[in-house]
């Protein structure tokens, strides 16, 4: 039996709500993201295009993006320079040994130094038959002489305390570098979907072009037969236009797409690629807020960062409390002088120092004062963030349960829509019905075929920002997206 042509107008009604709800999700990314707002959206381009096409899977453009992406080289380098810094403040407490050495001709003027005839004169007068006047005022003398000196702090309250800040620093750092990997995996993942979903639209789309040029030469033959008006060839002929327009907006964004999926992993725009990957599709197992937080408490790098920079500021109220206390150090040095015509002879120094602030009354209360309210600060923001990370769990579950029915409906809405084409075809080439509601069925199942591709990107998004949101995006994004 064949369906009323009021069905494909029902249809229609139900695929256009379905499109509404699904407004409501997160949608395609911004086609033109800028580097300059945001590093994750830019790279270093590692090698130049081919003329070959790269076959490209989701695990291979996220490695590409590890390797390449700017944001994360950016956190990468901030691990290094602190690194770096920590090996600064390690010296502290280590010798510090040096060995100097030097050689040169000098020449001294005794007057100068306050030994002139006078003074000669009077020793002379001391020491009988001794002739002063012979003694030259002007003198010259080669010396040569090799020192090694020796330093090193024995203990120092702020400089240990630092030494811990820096290290606390370092390790918020590393964290840092963890999140931002999450973030690489998130943006690649997020622009390896976008280009699945818009090749999915241009196959849609030229799978429907094939069928309103079939709708086309059937309304044509029918007019030139006198089977049919005018009208409805004229209709079929629309129709095919517009699909023609479809496809060439679909076949650009798809374009778009892929340069932006190329831009975030360091390939060359101009280089052809082919995704390996289809688009997944897999039901989430059930989980539970309470589950997700505190998994997300324990695997969240920017949570463990944020802990990081607790003991960073932790430690520097330690040490400007500890600018109250002594310092002792040690320094010490041995040396060989040789002067030409007097000979070596060996120079030796040690000493220790002990030293502590008698009144720096202000600058250390002042010191002291901004360490804690740079605690107090990092602690307030602690305590946001565990509350943010509840809130961001508990909207990304959310957002996978409603994506999730959405794809369901809308595949079901693209089953009814498909069976309503196939059985107005039956109608039209049975002369029951014209052209008009074939055309509408068409335009329904394209409306249905577009909104179930964007329903399962966001359903795949949105299983996206669950995983990050539970800081295991890295390590499980194969099992949320079902690959």
């Amino acid at each position: 039996m064949l369906a009323p042509a009021s069905g494909a107008l029902c249809l229609a009604a139900s695929v256009a709500v379905l499109g509404a709800q699904s407004a409501n999700l997160p949608s395609n990314p911004n086609p033109n993201p800028s580097s300059l707002s945001n590093p994750y959206f830019g790279s270093v381009t590692l090698t130049p295009a081919t003329d070959g096409v790269l076959k490209l899977s989701l695990d291979e453009a996220v490695r590409r993006g590890f390797s390449a992406n700017l944001g994360l080289k950016e956190s990468e380098q901030n691990e290094k320079v602190l690194h770096g810094e920590e090996n600064e403040a390690l010296q502290y407490f280590l010798p510090t040994i040096d060995v100097t050495g030097s050689t040169g001709y000098n020449e001294f003027d005794l007057t100068a130094f306050g030994f002139g005839p006078g003074l000669f004169s009077k020793i002379g007068n001391l020491f009988p038959g001794l002739d002063t006047s012979t003694i030259p005022m002007i003198t010259r003398a080669d010396v040569t002489q090799g020192q090694i000196n020796y330093q090193q702090t024995i203990f120092s309250g702020p400089v240990l305390n630092g030494y811990k800040a820096v290290r606390a620093a370092r390790t918020a750092a590393y964290f840092a570098k963890m999140s931002s990997r999450g973030e690489v995996v998130q943006q690649v993942a997020t622009a390896y979907l976008a280009v699945i979903a818009d090749r999915s639209d241009v196959a849609n789309a030229k799978s429907l072009l094939d069928s309103d040029k079939v709708l086309l030469d059937q309304a044509h033959a029918k007019h030139e037969a006198g089977t049919v008006a005018n009208l409805d060839e004229l209709r079929a002929r629309v129709q095919y236009q517009q699909q023609q327009q479809t496809v060439t907006a679909s076949e650009a964004r798809l374009v778009k797409a892929e340069i932006l999926l190329k831009r975030e992993i360091g390939i060359a725009p101009g280089q052809k690629i082919e995704l390996t990957d289809p688009a997944p599709y897999n039901e989430l197992a059930s989980r539970t807020p309470e589950d997700l937080r505190t998994e997300a408490y324990a695997n969240r790098q920017d949570y463990q960062n944020l802990q990081a920079q607790l003991r960073e500021t932790q430690m520097i109220v330690g040490a400007r409390r500890a600018e109250r206390f002594p310092t002792l150090s040690f320094k010490g040095n041995y040396g060989v002088t040789q002067v030409s015509g007097v000979g070596a002879h060996g120079t030796l120094a040690a000493f220790g120092t002990l030293s502590f602030p008698i009144f720096e009354e202000g600058t250390l209360r002042g010191d002291t004062d901004v360490a804690k309210a740079q605690l107090q600060g990092t602690q307030l923001q602690l305590s946001d963030l565990r509350a943010h990370i509840e809130t961001q769990v508990r909207t990304a579950l959310l957002d996978v349960h409603a994506a999730e029915e959405l794809v369901q409906v809308a595949r079901s809405n693209e089953d009814l829509a498909r069976q309503a084409l196939s059985d107005e075809s039956d109608r039209f080439k049975a002369g029951v019905d014209d052209t008009l509601p074939l055309v509408q069925a068409q335009s329904t199942l394209a409306s249905a075929q577009s909104i179930l591709v964007q329903s399962l990107y966001q359903f795949n998004v949105a299983k996206l920002a669950l995983a990050r949101s539970a800081g295991v995006l890295e390590q499980q994004y194969r099992d949320y997206l079902g690959k």
